[in-house]
């Protein structure tokens, strides 16, 4: 019973760490950070925020499976890939059968589509659009026939679902309705998720061209998109500030500039030399950066200036 129970347990922590568990942070913060701008209206809805939370949890992780599981079948990601050396690949290392871990993002998704028909009965058909949006993004990231990933798409709808779509679903499951302030607010932490992407790909440039797909990275040439990289970081800090001074957010949105330090360290340490966890590392940036934006939103609402 004892060896059973190690087993299950082991196949249970597979199942999780085949999620990639922490890349959630990047969609908690995204709907936690909707959520804030929506209680500038009203109170929050605590019941419903925590149903987004479960809901966008299991899209991200379906997301990261529905990834892997198209990767490995179109043989993008191989035992040589970057990415394989890092972290675990589910398919690659053993871990799971491509039949196994489609059926974890079958049933992700299924809990997914499950909330958001709950959310959108129940708070607004908003949610129910915006979340179809997502769902086709999501799946047609790396599925046939589109792949939009493999043709150099990939860094915008990942700014797309991870700020406008994911801001505007939590506000609208608040309050009912669609927000500019909302929207604007969220166009610079979806740069900086855009920007694992992109590192991402920057990495791979070598590795990719080889495998006949289309990126940023290859398209413009390592020297060209790490300058396009480097002017994303700089245009999002610069965006903050000007979203301050048009009044549309708080003086307290200035925290943010506290995460300058990390990306100044981050651009030099890429422009000497492309590490293998350039996404990792730029993940933890657009993270500091986020918190730093919902403490902001915090202290604009506890203790205005």
């Amino acid at each position: 019973m004892k060896g059973k129970g190690k087993g299950f347990k082991r196949r249970l922590k597979n199942y999780f760490i085949a999620t990639r568990p922490w890349s959630f942070t990047m969609s908690l913060i995204s709907v936690s950070t909707g959520t804030l701008i929506a209680a500038e209206q009203g109170p929050i809805l605590w019941g419903w925020f925590a149903l987004v939370c479960i809901g966008i949890v299991c899209f991200h992780a379906s997301a990261n499976i529905y990834n892997d599981y198209f990767d490995t079948r179109y043989q993008v990601d191989q035992p040589d890939s970057p990415t394989a050396r890092y972290r675990p690949q589910p398919i690659l290392t053993g871990m799971f059968t491509p039949a196994r871990i489609l059926t974890e993002a079958f049933i992700l998704n299924g809990i997914t589509i499950l909330i958001g028909l709950i959310l959108s009965f129940g708070r607004s058909l908003l949610v129910f659009w915006i979340g179809l949006i997502g769902f086709l993004a999501c799946v047609f990231y790396t599925a046939g026939p589109i792949k939009y990933k493999y043709k150099a798409w990939g860094e915008f709808f990942v700014f797309l679902m991870w700020g406008p779509l994911m801001f505007e679903g939590a506000y609208a499951v608040q309050r009912q309705v669609l927000s500019l302030k909302a929207l604007c607010i969220s166009i610079p932490f979806g740069i900086l998720v855009g920007l694992v992407l992109l590192a991402n790909n920057i990495r791979d440039i070598a590795y990719d061209s080889r495998q006949g797909i289309k990126t940023i990275g290859i398209l413009l040439g390592s020297r060209k998109s790490l300058f396009l990289y480097a002017g994303l970081i700089l245009s999002s800090y610069l965006y903050v500030i000007g979203i301050i001074a048009a009044g549309i957010l708080g003086l307290w949105g200035l925290l943010v500039l506290l995460s300058l330090p990390k990306a100044i360290r981050l651009l030099k340490s890429f422009m000497e030399r492309m590490p293998e966890a350039a996404d990792a590392i730029t993940a933890q940036l657009n993270t500091i950066f986020g918190l730093l934006l919902i403490l902001g939103l915090i202290l604009n609402r506890m203790v205005p200036l």
